[in-house]
């Protein structure tokens, strides 16, 4: 199975980057994708870098028009997409992520750890997630999200693995000189948790802040199953064997001989 990270950068005008995240998805398709994941809030420019009343009027709702856009595309195309967004729901913001299967919407996850750091100012944004880990079976297989600094915390890959995800995919707006850490994290992951991570990072400079791409996914046994994006906009493909996770299963089984009996103290502390 062939899945795809488009790796893009965003200007000022959102239709515009709209228009491009659909055609570089074209491109991804042509390529015989038919999974593709794009960046954290792709679309937009990053709001959060900064606390501003003003840019809550970007959020939308689930049935936008704009999201609409690609779930016709996904139908259109016979794909299923990961749309990270920023939306509004019953009074409340959420850092999310939509999930489309040939013109089906499967459901959405919201980012459930939110980091308050400089440039990364998305608790004035952004609640809490509430949707849990869910596992979207997809025509494609099963499917997980976690949202830039949802990878930071093993919990959430883990519980995602038990449920039986095939691939995590993983939108990031991550700049800085931050790139080592990522890779080593999502490589981590990926192998403690015998699943494929697919980390699709922003790119390009934004106000004061620069984003270094840098996207790529790493197989069950923690080793990259694709190139690794260099720091422009780019479609990044990748092959995968569902049948690995399997295999890197049977020779590790960290999932098979866990020991959940002895883990009540994480709950307690």
């Amino acid at each position: 199975m062939r899945i795809a990270g488009v790796q893009i950068s965003t200007g000022l005008d959102v239709e515009r980057n709209i228009q491009r995240a659909i055609d570089m998805a074209m491109m991804a398709a042509e390529k015989d994708a038919t999974i593709i994941c794009y960046p954290e809030l792709f679309y937009t420019p990053w709001f959060p870098l900064k606390e501003e009343e003003s840019f809550l009027s970007w959020a939308q709702s689930a049935a936008s028009e704009k999201l609409m856009r690609f779930k016709e595309l996904s139908e259109n195309k016979k794909l299923v997409l990961i749309i990270p967004f920023f939306e509004s729901s019953n009074g409340k913001y959420y850092n999310s992520a939509a999930v489309f299967d040939s013109g089906k919407s499967l459901g959405i996850y919201r980012k459930i750890h939110i980091p308050d750091l400089p440039l990364y100012r998305e608790q004035f944004y952004f609640s809490p997630g509430d949707t849990g880990f869910p596992v979207f079976d997809t025509s494609q297989g099963k499917i997980g999200i976690q949202i830039c600094w949802d990878n930071l915390f093993p919990e959430g890959a883990r519980i995602l693995a038990l449920k039986g995800a095939e691939i995590i995919f993983a939108p990031t707006a991550a700049s800085l000189s931050s790139h080592t850490l990522w890779e080593r994290a999502i490589c981590a992951n990926a192998f403690a948790n015998n699943i494929f991570i697919f980390r699709v990072n922003r790119v390009g400079k934004d106000d004061s802040i620069s984003f270094y791409g840098r996207s790529f996914c790493v197989d069950p046994w923690g080793e990259m199953a694709s190139e690794l994006a260099g720091g422009k906009d780019a479609i990044v493909i990748a092959d995968v064997d569902r049948n690995e996770r399997e295999a890197a299963s049977k020779v590790w089984g960290f999932l098979n001989r866990r020991r959940p009996g002895e883990y009540g103290e994480l709950l307690k502390i």
